[in-house]
């Protein structure tokens, strides 16, 4: 079933909703989403509450919306509510997940080029720590990871495939179920940073068979900053010690041991941003009522055009890799730097981002580059921003 993209109407009802839209061309949704009207409204009510009520008495006469959150990220990506957590940012989501496994002397860990930079630093952490080893696997001809390779560096002592679904850095979107089909025949843990696919494209951890995922509310769900969450499959609970405990995530029993809670909530802290996890449960819902493939296949669409409006542009290059290439557009022009065409097109009102070797030592440096310009665009933007994007830079060159 071919499932179609967005409809006019739906253009307009997301721009209606997108405040900053009517003030610039915002091409930098791999930072941060436009800020969505009802999740503004949706933060500052509580907050309002909040200063009405006390902060605690706010929380509890809320915690209705509060659960929404773990029914809409549920719906999200294909799961049972008690299988989400909420945590502050995918970073701190991501780390919740890896520093839970218990690594012993001799693991070994599997990733590809685009393994975030924050990612493998943790992995080095472990390295000195327990004594892992890293195997990085190499992309195919396509720059998407080799799944071929991957499947032969799986070996007895793999402890864990961990991979980025699509990096910050380039179009790609790596082939995650097919990297699930080799986590499951090896029976090894599989942990998805979600963080850039969540709201851009759909997701599903049952057909992609990741036992961990994370993500973010601030970039492609248009959440508030500060929120985050974390998957953790039922299947993987016992191989996972969550770093650290609290009130929320574990009982104190009367031989003074404690009980972990059931399920993810064991990955939670008491303390929360309240406010944002109501606003991320709005966001979450408001993406899932225009649905996840319309979305996703807007934002694809859009991201095609704009490679293709580059392509012709005398003195551009584009960086992207992949066979299947999503919302994040790189590219260099010839002649100016990736932060001089950010700065000179942000005093044009366009927002832009760069990716440098320091946030992708794995892959930049390998293909000899020091730094790209980002154009990442999501299902508000409109084919007319594009073109006038284009013309922007057309006039810098």
């Amino acid at each position: 079933m071919i499932v179609p993209s967005l409809s006019q109407q739906d253009i307009a009802v997301l721009r209606e909703d997108t405040p900053g839209v009517s003030q610039l061309i915002h091409f930098n949704n791999a930072g941060t989403g436009l800020a969505l009207k009802p999740v503004l409204d949706a933060v500052k009510q509580h907050l309002d509450l909040e200063a009405q009520l006390g902060g605690y008495e706010a929380a509890a006469a809320s915690k209705p919306r509060m659960d929404t959150f773990y029914t809409s990220l549920a719906a999200l990506i294909g799961c049972k509510p008690h299988s989400i957590a909420y945590i502050e940012n995918a970073t701190r989501a991501w780390n919740m997940a890896f520093y839970g496994i218990d690594f012993r002397q001799g693991d070994r860990i599997v990733t590809g080029r685009s393994e975030y930079v924050s990612n493998y630093l943790a992995f080095l952490q472990m390295k000195q720590r327990k004594g892992i080893e890293i195997d990085i696997v190499e992309d195919d001809a396509s720059g998407q990871i080799d799944l071929p390779a991957l499947k032969a560096a799986v070996g007895k002592k793999t402890r864990l495939i961990a991979l980025t679904h699509i990096p910050t850095f380039s179009g790609l979107i790596n082939p995650a179920e097919d990297v699930g089909d080799i986590a499951q025949a090896a029976g090894v843990l599989y942990l998805l940073d979600a963080c850039q696919s969540a709201g851009q494209i759909p997701l599903n951890v049952h057909e992609i068979g990741c036992h961990m995922l994370s993500g973010t509310g601030r970039k492609y769900l248009r959440g508030p900053r500060g929120t985050g969450f974390l998957y953790v499959s039922d299947n993987v609970l016992d191989q996972l010690d969550p770093p650290f405990i609290d009130l929320q995530s574990a009982n104190w029993t009367a031989d003074n041991t404690y009980d972990l809670v059931p399920h993810a909530r064991r990955f939670e802290t008491w303390e929360r941003y309240v406010a944002g996890q109501i606003g991320l449960g709005v966001a979450t819902t408001y993406a899932i009522g225009f649905g996840m493939e319309r979305i996703g296949n807007r934002i694809c669409a859009l991201a095609a055009q704009l490679r293709s409006e580059l392509s012709g542009q005398t003195g551009v290059t584009l960086h992207d890799k992949g066979a299947r290439k999503g919302g994040i557009v790189t590219f260099a022009l010839a002649g100016e730097t990736p932060l001089q065409t950010k700065a000179r097109l942000g005093g044009s009102r366009i927002n832009l981002s760069v990716s440098s070797a320091s946030s992708a030592r794995i892959d930049l440096p390998h293909r000899e580059l020091d730094a790209v310009v980002r154009a990442s665009v999501h299902a508000f933007n409109t084919e007319s921003e594009i073109e006038r994007f284009v013309k922007a830079l057309a006039s810098l060159s």
